[in-house]
């Protein structure tokens, strides 16, 4: 693996149920300090790490609401379930003398801080790992648009999105064994397609702010990493108009 990263600083994306391991529900101490040591790998290259974790290991604002929930409700519930989340990674990276802070969308003073861009900026300036809680802070939003929101605001180089397989396919390759992987998709190509990488907010923000976004297994140990430095096994989705790899 190449030691020098290709960013300076990157937004991990992470669903809530990558922090399951292999449990129906919650959280798995393995995983969680599995995941804290990616993180604690790519800061130790010099990489700025910040983080948004997905809720729905715990509770998920669309299942409410197909259950007759109020939707507003629902989803602010599921930003709830993304700062419980967002509180066990910090101490899994703590425990392992990573200094992190954690800024919830909605303000809960007692157990993070308010989000507060200047302030997020200069903990990433200062090496802390900043992990981004209860998504947008907005009911109709998902954590993969709070994602690629927080990505733009902190001008991060790329969006990292980790996921159960090692990149974008045509079909799920979970249930279709001969399922095309993609090395390189445009934002137009995930759209027009409905490929499902992340939800077409998403997309439009990383699109319209030139971020690129990487899909690679968070399942799979060093592949966060690997995929930082460009040697990993991963898909890229940008604008398609630089070539890639770059040197």
């Amino acid at each position: 693996m190449a030691e020098a990263p290709r960013y300076k600083r990157i937004l991990l994306k992470v669903s809530g149920e990558a922090l399951m391991g292999d449990a129906e529900f919650g959280l798995d101490d393995a995983t969680v300090s599995r995941i804290a040591e990616e993180v604690e790998t790519v800061r130790a290259m010099g990489v700025e790490v910040c983080l948004v974790i997905g809720g729905g290991n715990i509770y998920r604002g669309l299942a409410g609401a197909a259950h007759g929930m109020d939707r507003t409700a629902a989803d602010y519930m599921g930003m709830l379930a993304t700062v419980i989340n967002c509180l066990a990674l910090q101490n899994a990276l703590e425990r392992r003398g990573v200094d992190t802070r954690v800024q919830s969308a909605i303000t809960m003073v007692r157990v993070c801080e308010p989000y507060i861009r200047r302030r997020a900026l200069r903990h990433l300036e200062k090496g802390r790992v900043v992990i981004f809680a209860a998504g947008t802070g907005n009911p109709f939003f998902t954590t993969d648009t709070a994602a690629a929101l927080r990505a733009s605001e902190m001008d991060c180089d790329a969006l990292m999105k980790g996921t159960k397989v090692d990149g974008v396919y045509d079909a799920d390759p979970m249930k279709v064994p001969d399922a095309k992987r993609f090395e390189r998709l445009t934002y137009r190509e995930v759209l027009t397609r409905d490929l499902g990488v992340m939800d077409q907010a998403a997309i439009s923000l990383a699109k319209d702010n030139h971020i690129p976004i990487l899909v690679f297994s968070i399942v799979e140990p060093g592949a966060l990493a690997a995929t930082v430095t460009g040697e990993g096994k991963f898909t890229v989705v940008d604008d398609g108009k630089q070539p890639w790899p770059t040197a």
